[in-house]
């Protein structure tokens, strides 16, 4: 790609490495496309979110925990009353069912939809999106659900705003270390069921060893499926990070719905993963392994393949991945340098236009396009649930597939098309005036005579946005 004023590339830039354009963004990225990638990249607070009125995690488990507790005391207030005689139904005075007031939105629901709001809100204002791009790449790695519990619902939301944005662009490890010691981490995986089979609790308490948080750190977070580890170093591992929990209403240490270590919980000893021995006493041995893995070479091709296949192409250039692969490893787990090493590639800037947008990058390209900012989540709730990828709500900790295979079946690309037509409704601007915006030089002569000939300005918004010009980046 040619260094300099570039109108194609403004397009690619917004596109594929940020969340599509608003009206004037091609401009602005078009004299010098790269550049206006980089310049976000290197802001160190691009991808911060302020919490403003947003608890942080106890505070949030801390309303669960009172929630359930008030729950609970009046199923026993009820169930310890005399039964009494139902009242009866409320009526209009034209004799009609009167209608029922809304119930109260739970504490999930409140933080939820609170957390959803500030994120979309931010994906709207983003410059390219770069940053954006990032912070959901990181989330979706470091996968948890929301549908597990109550717990996760209010935790994913402050996982990603106070563990990762953060981190997003740091060395690996500080990324790493920080969201397998969240609490909506080890609440999603068991951790804080796991207890170390000699520890001073495990050897009473009747508790045992859980293997899921260990497993998944080798298998998803770090060296990949094929890193080379075996079900011995998984089980040493879950051992090493054994005490690794959260804080409970009742706990005698830490704060109530915080990250805590809880020392008689913790496997003693010397452990073995991966050929070393870890000599470390309490959580510094977890962490002593972490940073081996952070910086291990299987880690890294793994995370060069995952981040090049996501921006760039479902199968990237193997010599672009290799790139990446050194790159993390020369400046040991550096983020912020191996995605500015993406950017500088030719090979990521090829002119075709291969990956689908996902969902999520359609639903928000989507509103950027228009200028739609709606008060509440529900408009990009909806449809991300209906194309198949509800906000923090994977099938499992693997996260959402990042291939176009995964959301281009026929019942999907219908679904697109109904959801297109509804963005379209949302707009004011005229249809080549958006295609301008969104497009420019590289709209098509087909996708343009086809919305010059559409028989309404909805439909050929509609048109627009199934067009391969916007859905593919």
């Amino acid at each position: 790609m040619a260094i300099g004023p570039d109108p194609k590339g403004a397009v690619r830039a917004l596109n594929r490495f940020g969340l599509g354009a608003r009206p004037g963004d091609l401009m602005l990225a078009s004299q010098d496309p790269r550049g206006f990638v980089l310049d976000e990249l290197m802001k160190t607070d691009s991808a911060l979110l302020p919490a403003g009125d947003l608890p942080t995690t106890p505070l949030a488990l801390q309303q669960v925990y009172l929630d359930n507790q008030q729950k609970k005391m009046e199923r026993e207030r009820a169930t310890a009353a005399p039964p009494t005689e139902a009242a009866p139904a409320a009526v209009t005075p034209d004799g009609k069912p009167a209608a029922q007031p809304k119930p109260e939105p739970s504490p999930e629901q409140k933080i939820f939809q609170a957390e959803a709001l500030a994120r979309f809100k931010k994906q709207l204002a983003a410059g390219c999106g770069i940053s954006e791009r990032l912070v959901a790449f990181w989330s979706n790695h470091f996968a948890v659900s929301v549908s597990k519990s109550g717990h996760l619902r209010v935790a994913a939301g402050p996982m990603e705003r106070e563990a990762i944005r953060p981190r997003a662009r740091a060395k690996f490890y500080d990324l790493l270390r920080a969201v397998e010691t969240h609490p909506a981490m080890i609440l999603f995986l068991d951790n804080q069921r796991s207890v170390g089979p000699n520890a001073p609790a495990g050897r009473f308490a009747g508790r045992g060893l859980n293997e899921n948080l260990a497993r998944e750190i080798l298998e998803l977070h770090t060296l990949g499926v094929d890193g080379g580890y075996t079900q011995t170093d998984v089980t040493e591992f879950a051992k090493v990070i054994t005490g690794w929990s959260v804080a409970e209403p009742e706990s005698e240490i830490g704060q109530p719905g915080g990250y805590v270590f809880k020392a008689n919980w913790h496997e003693p000893g010397p452990r073995v993963i991966l050929g070393k021995a870890y000599p470390q006493q309490g959580k510094d041995q977890g962490e002593a392994v972490l940073l081996d893995l952070s910086r291990g070479t299987a880690t890294a091709k793994h995370l060069a393949f995952k981040l090049a296949r996501h921006f760039v192409a479902d199968n990237p250039p193997p010599a672009l991945v290799e790139l990446l692969t050194r790159r993390f490893i020369d400046t040991e787990g550096d983020i912020g340098e191996v995605t500015r090493a993406l950017v500088l590639d030719d090979r990521a800037w090829a002119p075709e236009a291969t990956k689908l947008r996902s969902p999520l990058e359609l639903v928000v390209a989507s509103a950027r396009a228009i200028g739609f900012s709606p008060p509440e989540p529900g408009p990009f709730l909806h449809p991300l649930n209906l194309l198949g990828q509800p906000l923090w709500q994977p099938n499992g900790p693997n996260g959402f597939p990042d291939v176009t295979a995964a959301w281009a079946s026929p019942e999907a690309m219908k679904m697109r098309l109904d959801l297109s037509a509804q963005f379209a409704g949302r707009a004011h601007d005229e249809p080549l005036a958006v295609l301008e915006t969104v497009a420019g030089p590289t709209a098509s002569h087909e996708t343009r005579q086809a919305i010059e000939r559409a028989e309404s300005k909805k439909q050929a918004l509609a048109i627009l946005f199934m067009s391969p010009e916007f859905q593919r980046r």
